[in-house]
């Protein structure tokens, strides 16, 4: 419980535990240990739809909660771990990174269905103890608490992964997720979003200790990074450095978060290295998403989740998406590639009109020169490229016939022989000028 800390262990690489167990772990400090304490025992906002209350919770609460329900129902739960950007936050405060989901996970023995059906009424029957006073809760259903405070729910069972994840919703984005896992074999996207903090300690203290926290009196809190070495993590994460292993053991093979990585700030710990990852990412994320259907949601979502009041930036994240496919994509077919660039492009368009960085986006016409691999001497160097809801404006008549050969467009199909036809060989997508 309480004890007293020696201040010379006061910094994660010092505190590294090297003789120990291994240099995964880290002995957090006095002003890491307070950071932790402000996010643990704050109050984040939980919005209902409709004319639900929001719910003011405390994760230290919803945490004691849900671990005392679950040890009821004997469904063990080995430890709970902060993990994610708030994590990353705790142990450097200007990351870079800031930190948007609150994520908790419950290490806990998941043997079949029964006990994934029971967290998950768990957590929903927990959502009761949160409501304001004078809200009648006889009437209330599970299902009723689903529809109004839980934004996604997820379950995985395969032979290597046993988790699920019930998403708290908040309107600014500060999400409260709680994910309950039997077993995950890849815990990771990159080194900078690498750690967990263990708060057995620290929750330990908050039933148990008289005294408040002090620097010389706190509870041992222990830090991991289960990219393995947790000296170069926190070290990559100062330094605002990208850098992973295995891309494509990642689902979407990282590509969303690495670019978002770039527009934050942080650059490649090796270039070279990260051009030969960016085909693993590429590829991994056209596997998990091959139709473009797929792809538009993905995007649409991550887009609405990472970007709460940061629109501006959309923008810088899309065009640095688009340069990332467009550079590094060797998987897919020409057409299916040049489709997702539209995609991509659409969306930035899209973007620049929410702003209002374009007054009409029906008025907007972008020429570019086609890339070298389907340049084609039968055609036009420059073209005019058509992305919905954009209605190009080719140019007028007087401009010379043979921009586009009558013997390949014949008068009787196409009276206009100035206009190409809807399915030029040369259409393609644009990506929007800056």
């Amino acid at each position: 419980m309480g004890e007293k800390v020696d201040s010379s262990r006061s910094t994660p690489v010092e505190g590294c535990l090297v003789d120990g167990e291994s240099r995964n772990l880290s002995v957090l400090n006095w002003e890491q240990v307070q950071r932790l304490d402000v996010i643990l025992a704050g109050s984040i906002p939980i919005h209902g739809r409709w004319n639900f209350p929001t719910l003011e919770i405390k994760p230290r609460d919803i945490v004691k909660v849900v671990r005392c329900r679950m040890e009821e129902k004997r469904i063990h739960v080995r430890e709970v771990r902060l993990n994610g950007s708030a994590a990353s936050h705790v142990l450097h405060e200007d990351s870079g990174l800031g930190w948007k989901d609150l994520d908790l996970i419950f290490c806990a023995d998941l043997k079949g269905e029964m006990e994934f059906q029971t967290v998950k009424d768990i957590v929903l029957d927990a959502l009761l103890d949160f409501l304001p006073e004078g809200v009648n809760k006889d009437k209330i259903t599970p299902v009723t608490l689903k529809e109004a405070y839980v934004q996604k729910m997820v379950k995985v069972c395969n032979d290597s992964d046993r988790w699920s994840l019930i998403s708290l919703s908040n309107n600014k984005g500060k999400n409260v997720e709680l994910k309950f896992v039997d077993s995950l074999r890849r815990q990771f996207e990159f080194s900078v979003d690498s750690f967990q903090i263990r708060l057995d300690s620290l929750l330990l203290f908050y039933e148990c200790s008289e005294h408040p926290m002090a620097d010389t009196f706190h509870p041992t809190i222990l830090g991991e990074s289960v990219y393995g070495d947790f000296p170069a993590a926190l070290d990559h994460l100062r330094k605002r450095l990208i850098c992973t292993r295995n891309p494509e053991e990642i689902r979407g093979g990282g590509l969303l978060k690495y670019c978002h990585l770039l527009v934050r700030g942080f650059c490649a710990a090796s270039g070279t290295e990260m051009k030969i990852l960016q085909r693993y990412m590429c590829s991994r994320f056209f596997i998990d998403f091959p139709a473009v259907s797929e792809q538009r949601r993905k995007l649409e979502s991550y887009l609405q989740n990472h970007f709460v009041g940061l629109e501006d930036r959309k923008y810088d994240y899309l065009a640095t998406l688009h340069g990332v496919v467009q550079e590094s994509t060797v998987c897919l077919m020409g057409h299916e590639r040049r489709q997702t660039l539209g995609l991509i492009s659409s969306l930035a368009l899209r973007v620049l009109a929410e702003q209002n960085v374009i007054p009409n986006t029906a008025n907007v016409t972008c020429y570019y020169q086609p890339a070298p691999y389907v340049a084609d001497s039968n055609f036009s160097n420059y073209f005019v490229a058509q992305v919905q809801p954009v209605y190009p404006h080719y140019p007028p008549p007087q401009y010379p016939p043979q921009q586009y050969p009558p013997q390949q467009y014949p008068p009787q199909q196409y009276p206009h022989p100035h206009q190409p036809p809807p399915h030029h060989p040369m259409y393609t997508a644009w990506m929007p000028c800056s």
